[in-house]
């Protein structure tokens, strides 16, 4: 005779399990993925608008950002030497014109990160189109951002790490 599962019975009850379409995302997830894609459309606009060249058409290694009417940055006004970020803006916009060696010279965390974020517009767009985000497992969002940005900061901050000992990039 089968049990019945009461409040005091050990056992779980058994777990229904939809069959049919995967989980789509909520509106607004949706949007915000569509919205991060359109955004990191418009960076690479932006390092596509910048000139990384001098004026006798060497690649520059920093400074680019100066073009947006930002001022130069204060760690290098200040101390002579290159702040974590420095050069960021100008390998984007080296990576964007497919001078990579350049770019990775201007600054190799920036290259990868330009990258990185060329592979995560795409991501955003289709995760934002076909209602999921794609390759992440449900609650498991903000690992994958956390991971992400974690191994960036170290990236950056181990190659400025390394400009600072050896005076290179």
């Amino acid at each position: 005779m089968p049990r019945a599962n009461t409040d005091m019975d050990p056992r779980p009850a058994s777990r229904v399990i939809p069959v049919g379409r995967p989980d789509r995302a909520k509106w607004y997830v949706r949007g915000l993925l569509l919205a991060i894609g359109a955004g990191l459309a418009v960076v690479f606009a932006v390092a596509f608008y910048l000139n990384p060249y001098s004026a006798d058409g060497t690649p520059r290694a920093m400074a680019t950002h100066t073009q947006l009417g930002l001022p130069p940055c204060n760690f290098v006004t200040l101390t002579g030497r290159p702040c974590p970020a420095c050069g960021m803006t100008t390998s984007f916009a080296l990576l964007v014109r497919g001078d990579v060696g350049a770019s990775l010279r201007a600054n190799w965390a920036g290259t990868l990160l330009a990258a990185f974020w060329a592979v995560l517009m795409v991501w955003a767009v289709a995760g934002g189109l076909l209602g999921r985000a794609l390759w992440i497992p449900p609650g498991r969002g903000e690992l994958a951002l956390t991971i992400a940005v974690g191994a960036f900061l170290v990236l950056m901050l181990g190659r400025w790490v390394g400009v600072l000992l050896t005076g290179g990039g």
